[in-house]
């Protein structure tokens, strides 16, 4: 028997073009950020998302009615898309903002967007769980998943390591990672996760899916659609890149060591 509508699981997985994992960050020239002139790819921890959320469907199978994909960056941010399309989302939003290189919403704006665009959702057509990584691999910062949870007042269960879900009675069984050891949170539906590393390990999208990927709909929106204004509420000073480390050297002895402390401008206390 299919399940009535009002058990079917809407996801929304929002995802990240960021630098690549394996590039080496540096510094621009400018120093008002990073060079973005490199490699580019889905940032890690929401290609995990994906991948979560492609599982879920394939276990709770009639259960997940659709997976969409969303996304705020430059008009290349669609091969990000185009990837999660080819891992198995059904259809993908692209909010335009931005050109190359330029810099990205801070998170509250980004929190912010995925709430406005949830609400302009038609009755059948609500999301009822949103998957994202933990954090981007550029900024690190670690906090529009607990933003966007805070602004539309929903569960939350951050660093989510294993995921179940139970439709019928509208609950999800989270287990994530805390220093020293793990948690169960058992949480009511509609919810906001963040995946960690422990996961999943995302799968590789076949040349057949790739190729469907390029059929599958795209909806392309701008922030002021959504009536939203992205100016930054904090000013970024200047970016430097750590000082480089020096080598160390061997000393003979206690008396020695203790003389060079000294040298260096390092007391005892």
């Amino acid at each position: 028997m299919r399940p009535s509508p009002a058990r079917l699981l809407n996801i929304l997985v929002p995802v990240k073009r960021a630098v690549d994992y394996a590039v080496k960050i540096r510094v621009n020239p400018q120093k008002t950020g990073i060079d973005t002139n490199v490699k580019h790819s889905m940032n890690p921890f929401d290609e995990i998302a994906v991948e979560e959320a492609v599982r879920l469907r394939e276990r709770l199978k009639t259960e997940v009615k659709s997976i969409k994909v969303i996304t705020i960056g430059p008009p290349k941010s669609l091969d990000t898309l185009r990837t999660a399309l080819a891992m198995g989302a059904d259809a993908a939003v692209h909010v335009q903002h931005g050109e190359e290189g330029s810099a990205g919403p801070e998170p509250l704006s980004v929190a912010k967007t995925f709430k406005a665009w949830m609400e302009k959702q038609k009755e059948g057509e609500k999301i009822d769980m949103v998957i994202l990584g933990k954090q981007a691999i550029d900024d690190d910062l670690g906090v529009t998943g607990q933003m966007l949870a805070g602004l539309l007042g929903w569960s939350q269960a951050t660093f989510a390591s294993k995921i179940e879900v139970d439709v019928e009675k509208k609950q999800a069984l989270v287990t994530r990672e805390i220093d020293g050891g793990s948690e169960e949170l058992r949480c009511s539906l509609p919810i906001v996760i963040t995946t960690d590393l422990r996961l999943n390990e995302p799968r590789y999208a076949s040349l057949p899916n790739i190729m469907k990927a390029k059929k599958k709909p795209v909806e392309t929106i701008t922030p002021a659609d959504l009536g939203l204004d992205y100016t930054p509420q904090l000013e970024l000073l200047k970016v430097e890149e750590p000082p480089k480390r020096v080598g160390g050297g061997k000393v003979g002895s206690v008396d020695e060591l203790l003389e060079k402390l000294k040298e260096a401008g390092i007391t005892a206390v």
